[in-house]
């Protein structure tokens, strides 16, 4: 039996070749190699770091490690210039194969679509931390609900229009941005083709700390990003934020879902810092939600939750709080089966601009709102439900609740 021999490459050049090489083993990378060349893996190649001191300083201004198919990636640092790309994939192969990266940090886009050739594939991540990324100047965007999607510092995205086109993923340990230095654009963004076509199958979407900004401009209606996006025809079984997520911008959604997901689990703080930058917000289906800790915003007509298209069969929240004008804590528009908040709603603003499908409306940060057309079987409130702006009321009944049980009081500043 031949052994199959590691490749171990201690210098850009030593790695330009290796990756040139169709039948080389393992691609192993010794220390630091800068200024490298954009490279390509050939179908069945992998690339790993020896150690923790694994490094690849790609050349400024140009795109990284391009993928094929059935490439592993794993125990290596990628640096990029964040506003390019430190892993794409070849769209001119029919198949992504089986592509795994697994320990992998990166500074630029980790983007992989399924276009072109690409018509089948799975894709397993078991540890990517993108530490900066600029996803900005991506013209690919999800148009949808009166608004476009920027792309994020993690993008996987099924853009086939044929819906028999079907791509797979496992996702886990997914983190992006710092606390003092947030991703631009999203930060996890997952979707398939759109409301008809290619779809993208998630058996689970793990996420760690994510912070991002989509440095959108005030007064731009027709932009959006989120923290954790689930697009259009994204079928998700599990979405579980290990981490606090975090959005700082105009615009920008902590968790926001146009696609299908069964269950959504959130375990640290949601908070959103700019205007109109919702908690969660739903347009597609949730089975059931869970946030084991505060959704908290901050800008104005920054609401908690929303339901404005399909439904949430269970909802359940800690805590919510909101502190400017407009900011609404819980807004239903549309039928939802069971909402239990455990500590309360509380707001802290009054009336003010908010950015709805596209448009900017006025609102009052009512603490729950139902809207015409918005219902729930059962609503379930301990902790109270506080208003704080003045005149504004703490409830605002325009649709239906089956039942209703508030303890903790109902509260308005005198």
């Amino acid at each position: 039996m031949t052994s199959i021999q590691r490749v171990v490459c201690t210098t850009a050049d030593d790695l330009v070749a290796a990756a040139k090489d169709a039948d080389a083993g393992p691609i192993v990378v010794r220390g630091l190699l800068t200024d490298v060349p954009s490279i390509r893996l050939a179908p069945g190649q992998t690339l790993q770091g020896e150690n923790d001191l694994a490094e690849i300083s790609f050349a400024r201004g140009i795109d990284g490690l391009q993928l094929s198919s059935d490439n592993q990636v794993s125990g290596i640092r990628l640096d990029a210039s964040p506003e390019k790309r430190a892993i794409f994939n070849d769209t001119g192969v029919d198949s992504l194969g089986r592509i795994r990266l697994a320990g992998v940090t990166a500074t630029g886009q980790v983007q992989i679509l399924a276009r072109d050739n690409v018509r089948s594939g799975h894709v397993e991540v078991d540890g990517l931390d993108v530490v900066a990324a600029d996803a900005r100047a991506q013209s690919d965007r999800p148009a949808g609900y009166g608004v476009f999607v920027l792309q994020g510092a993690f993008t996987l995205w099924n853009m086939q229009a044929d819906e028999s086109v079907v791509i797979s993923a496992s996702l886990k340990g997914l983190s992006a941005g710092r606390a003092v230095a947030p991703v631009f654009g999203s930060g996890i963004f997952v979707s398939g083709a759109g409301f008809k076509g290619g779809r993208l199958v998630v058996s689970i979407l793990e996420t760690g700390a994510v912070y991002s900004n989509g440095m959108i401009p005030p007064g731009t209606p027709n932009q959006i990003t989120g923290g954790v996006f689930t697009v259009f025809n994204a079928f998700v079984d599990l979405v579980h934020n290990l981490g606090p997520v975090v959005t700082y911008g105009v615009n920008d959604m902590v968790l926001d879902n146009w696609g299908s997901v069964d269950r959504w689990i959130v375990e640290e703080k949601l908070t959103s810092y700019g205007p109109s930058g919702i908690g969660f917000v739903n347009f597609g289906f949730v089975n059931e939600f869970k946030a084991n800790a505060p959704v908290e915003t901050f800008g104005q007509g920054a609401r908690g939750f929303n339901v404005y298209t399909g439904t949430v069969n269970d909802a359940e929240f800690d805590r919510i709080t909101t502190h400017a004008d407009g900011a609404v804590g819980i807004q239903i528009s549309q039928p939802i089966g069971r909402l239990t908040v455990h500590r309360g709603i509380e707001t802290f603003g009054g009336t003010g601009d908010s950015l709805v499908k596209g448009v900017v409306l006025k609102l009052s940060a009512i603490a729950l709102s139902i809207k015409p057309g918005g219902s729930a079987r059962e609503i379930d409130i301990d902790g109270g439900v506080v208003t704080n702006g003045k005149g504004v009321a703490p409830i605002e009944m325009l649709g239906s609740i089956g039942e209703l049980r508030i303890t903790g009081g109902i509260k308005a500043a005198e």
